[in-house]
């Protein structure tokens, strides 16, 4: 198989500049070189086209940058989509996470998906209940067809691009009052660090691989560095206390490459300003390696 590499340096969908950074930091982390080490054939493909803050302009507070961030997800939704139908696995460098509303929906563009999103947050605010105007915290739920209908629909194609009930965010440990209202209408599933401390990681992935895996022809995995205690990864654009540990979100990925039917990935939000000696970067090189096969140790004893 062959492995696309699509690097999004966009920091418009947050408030904290630099990880627009991210794609430099994870690349300069080895991630080709490691890939290859696991018999992969990479291809890079660069960098898509992302204007920087100077050049675009809030119009909507409620929507900050929205002129921006469409014609964005639009490239990196073409740039997936081709990497996909080509038989390829996109692997998505960010850059905030508003890069998903193309990423993912490159990815189920004519083929129904699921989607396991390991983030802090849920990313399902709209501008009705959004506290930030930050289109990073609404990614979700306008892939699940909420929201500003630009962004919820940035070609002539089916709405909602995901069926709600096929997401599972994993991790979630700050969600916002109307967020949390717009995430019990839909119907995703919701997987909270107390439920992970209380069943444990294993338990909580076979509940969300059940759900978004049946009946589907593929699972996008969406990481967001910040669903990791920032103990582990410091360098992330919006750290939250309390969050996975590295063995926890090794695990996820370990579990979800077992499925056999992972066909994408983002990983997002890494802050190089941030971070410490590329701590965070690295990390997000090791969970893509994992979530692409690799193990410790395959044998038993």
């Amino acid at each position: 198989m062959q492995i696309d590499i699509i690097g999004v340096p966009i920091d418009l969908g947050a408030d904290r500049r630099g990880v627009d950074m991210g794609p430099s930091a994870i690349r300069y982390a080895h991630l080709q070189t490691k890939l290859e080490a696991l018999g992969y054939t990479v291809n890079d493909k660069g960098n898509v086209d992302v204007p920087i803050a100077e050049m675009c302009s809030v119009t909507n507070p409620k929507l900050k940058y929205i002129d921006c961030i469409v014609p964005m997800a639009r490239r990196v939704s073409g740039a997936v989509s081709t990497s996909v139908e080509a038989g390829n696995f996109p692997l998505i460098l960010g850059g905030d996470h508003s890069l998903s509303i193309g990423s993912v929906r490159g990815a189920a563009r004519n083929r129904k998906i699921g989607v396991i999103w390991v983030d802090a947050h849920g990313d399902f605010n709209t501008a009705e209940t959004t506290p930030s105007g930050n289109i990073h915290g609404m990614s979700l739920a306008i892939l699940a067809g909420l929201g500003d209908q630009s962004l919820v629909q940035l070609w002539d194609e089916p709405v909602p691009v995901i069926d709600p009930k096929k997401i599972a965010i994993i991790g979630a440990r700050d969600l916002d009052e109307g967020e949390k209202v717009n995430l019990q209408n839909a119907g995703a599933m919701v997987m909270s660090m107390e439920q992970i401390d209380r069943y444990g990681m294993v338990t909580v992935l076979e509940k969300a691989i059940e759900r978004v895996s049946r009946d589907v022809d593929g699972i996008f995995l969406s990481l967001d560095l910040d669903s990791l205690d920032p103990e582990h990864a410091p360098g992330v654009g919006t750290p939250v206390p309390a969050g996975l540990t590295q063995r926890e979100a090794h695990l996820a990925c370990e579990m979800i490459a077992e499925t056999g039917k992972l066909i994408g990935m983002d990983l997002v939000e890494v802050n190089p300003i941030l971070d410490i000696q590329n701590r965070t970067a690295s990390l997000a090189v090791d969970f893509a390696l994992t979530a692409l096969g690799r193990r410790i140790w395959n044998g038993i004893s």
